[in-house]
């Protein structure tokens, strides 16, 4: 039988691309990694990594493991919440993972009503953007995590199941007092994108409109957007959980009508979901229908 400490270990080597990592994130000593990895190999009989100069790399045999071990661990972590059941949700626990601005924004609403409901819950949270969430929930490292994607389906196909929290509009954000309230006009200026996917959105955005962006600086953090924007080095798109969570006062926003990016939780499995995971998607669902985002205001001039 297949250990389940040995497989956490390579699910973390797989993820991270090291013993040296896996061991840290593990707090495990690297030897300690090496030596589960070998027992690993001994137990399943296949050869599950290769060195490749001082470091290593998973064999076919290891990748499909790791991928396989992914769903078994994060099903064990569904099982063992599903036994707080028992106790109701007085002894559960709940872990999510949410890019930057819901963390600063949704979230903590939903973790207080949550709390204020269900005291005995223990919340656990991380701030990772989508691709890093997604990751640590299929390998059973959270529980729930918050994703975003401009496509209303959710994107990708990757065996998550997505629950709508809500749609956020999209502000071109442009320097106080700069005159244009489109795309178009700001054709000529300098951009400032973001993640992948949101510089990916940008690009299609600007594309439409006939042009492609000079895009000079990039930045995943939301106030540092608003300050080069302030300081007058560009403009840029930024949803509205990012101007709801900061606001420069130097900086104008003008909604663009019919744009916006989608906010979903997303879960492994099917339901039933554990009692304190049911529990906080509800809460993250009824913030999400009531939060009062900058859309809902009229833009600055």
């Amino acid at each position: 039988m297949l250990d389940v400490t040995r497989l956490r270990v390579l699910v973390a080597v797989a993820r991270l691309g090291s013993v040296t990592a896996a061991a840290r994130e593990l707090k495990y000593a690297q030897p300690s990694v090496s030596h589960h990895l070998a027992r690993l190999e001994a137990e399943t009989g296949s050869q599950l990594t290769q060195r490749v100069g001082r470091g290593i790399r998973l064999t076919d045999a290891g990748r499909l493991l790791a991928e396989r071990a992914e769903e078994i661990l994060a099903r064990l972590d569904a099982a063992e919440a599903e036994l707080a059941s028992f106790v109701g949700l007085r002894a559960g626990r709940v872990r999510l993972a949410a890019f930057p601005s819901a963390l600063s924004t949704l979230v903590p609403t939903a973790a207080a009503s949550l709390l204020a409901e269900h005291p005995g819950i223990e919340l656990r949270f991380t701030e990772a953007e989508p691709p890093d969430a997604a990751a640590l929930l299929r390998s059973g490292d959270v529980d729930v995590a918050l994703l975003f994607s401009y496509d209303a389906a959710g994107g990708e196909d990757d065996g998550l199941r997505r629950i709508p929290v809500l749609h956020e509009p999209l502000y071109l954000v442009t320097r106080k007092g700069t005159r244009g309230r489109t795309v178009t006009d700001h054709a000529q200026q300098r951009w400032i994108a973001g993640c992948d996917r949101c510089r990916a959105h940008l690009l299609r955005t600007c594309d439409r409109a006939g042009f492609t962006p000079d895009i000079t600086i990039t930045t995943d953090d939301y106030v540092a957007f608003q300050a080069f924007v302030a300081a007058g080095h560009g403009v840029t798109i930024l949803p509205a959980l990012a101007l709801a969570a900061h606001r420069h006062p130097g900086v104008r926003a003008v909604r663009l009508p019919g744009d916006g990016r989608h906010v979903f939780a997303a879960v492994h499995g099917q339901p039933p979901d554990p009692p304190a995971t049911a529990a906080l998607l509800a809460h993250l669902a009824a913030v999400g229908r009531t939060l009062r985002l900058p859309g809902q205001l009229r833009s600055t001039t």
